[in-house]
């Protein structure tokens, strides 16, 4: 069975809801799927003033887990348009496999929540996407075939380079259905392409 990793950091919710929506699209398509958080990294003081969700019923994900996966689907924040420093943490401790090039050839993915429509979604996805290439892993994005994409009537996230969210300013918004729709799918896509290339 392919087994597939959704790896998160969330601040406030909202890309831990959206993990939860691509583990169940990856379900989909028969892969066995566990969800894991990265470490926080910001101060405890900082935590409680800003007022971080810190309960969760997800694991912390220890660095050399990432081997034992056929697929890793990457979601973060928003922070300047690139991922949040807790998850490029996590990844710059990376290096040992990378050396040993462990993670070449599985296949990857990115998603992501900002504030605002223009708040560096997709930039936020690149950066994710550059550090999986950097290990070699396949990138898997959400094609137009979701048709939701081209929504014009409501706000919505979702682009070509993966499932997004916007939480707004005050981080009010929750993800939509479109949105949620956004993550099963390429979850689900990410799933099967892991499953085809395993065969």
């Amino acid at each position: 069975m392919t087994k597939v990793l959704v790896l998160y950091y969330s601040s406030y919710g909202h890309v831990e809801k959206m993990a939860e929506a691509v583990a169940e699209g990856a379900r989909e398509a028969g892969a066995e799927v566990d969800i894991k958080r990265v470490p926080e990294t910001a101060p405890k003081e900082v935590v409680e003033a800003a007022g971080f969700k810190t309960d969760s019923s997800h694991p912390v994900c220890e660095v050399e887990e990432l081997a034992n996966y056929d697929a890793v689907i990457v979601g973060s924040p928003t922070r300047f348009g690139n991922m949040s420093s807790q998850m490029q943490s996590f990844w710059d401790r990376t290096g040992g496999l990378w050396a040993k090039g462990q993670l070449i050839d599985k296949v990857g993915g990115a998603f992501t929540s900002t504030a605002s429509q223009h708040g560096g979604q997709e930039t936020t996805l690149i950066s994710i996407q550059k550090v999986l290439q950097h290990h070699g892993l396949i990138v898997v994005g959400l094609p137009y075939s979701y048709d939701k994409l081209t929504v014009m009537d409501e706000v919505i996230g979702g682009t070509p380079y993966g499932a997004s969210t916007l939480a707004g300013g005050d981080g009010s918004r929750q993800p939509s259905e479109i949105d949620l729709g956004g993550a099963r799918f390429q979850g689900k896509r990410i799933a099967g392409i892991a499953a085809k290339l395993a065969n």
